[in-house]
């Protein structure tokens, strides 16, 4: 599965998820994919810096827990796929290591929390 150069152990699965990200440069949202055990990449229009640090919450599914990790950024990347003569198409985002796992809550802790914070 993974080339000779490719640095990465863990196994990666090429799944799209919502995401929250809150860090030192405020709180925004992102496009989640190719998640591993040790990280993921996250598509958005103004990553963090590299080696910045970041709280992820990956937005729950219906009856499915929301998930908060801590991430730092090990890559940025800027792809611009733009064919000749075709409309623009880029695609930014950062390289995201794992560092640490919070508690998960359940959907409905989630929404008796955010009913009374209004």
């Amino acid at each position: 599965m993974n080339s000779d150069n490719d640095r990465r152990q863990e196994q990666r699965f090429d799944k799209v998820f919502a995401v929250y990200i809150c860090g030192a440069w405020g709180t925004s949202f992102g496009i989640a994919r190719n998640i591993s055990e040790g990280g993921v990449f996250i598509e958005t229009p103004d990553p963090y810096p590299l080696g910045s640090r970041m709280r992820i919450t990956f937005s729950p599914m219906v009856g499915d827990a929301e998930m908060t990790v801590v991430g730092e950024v090990v890559h940025l990347c800027f792809l611009d796929q733009t064919a000749a003569g075709a409309r623009r198409r880029v695609m930014v985002g950062m390289g995201v290591r794992f560092v640490e796992f919070e508690q998960q809550r359940a959907v409905p802790e989630i929404a008796m929390e955010r009913a009374l914070m209004q």
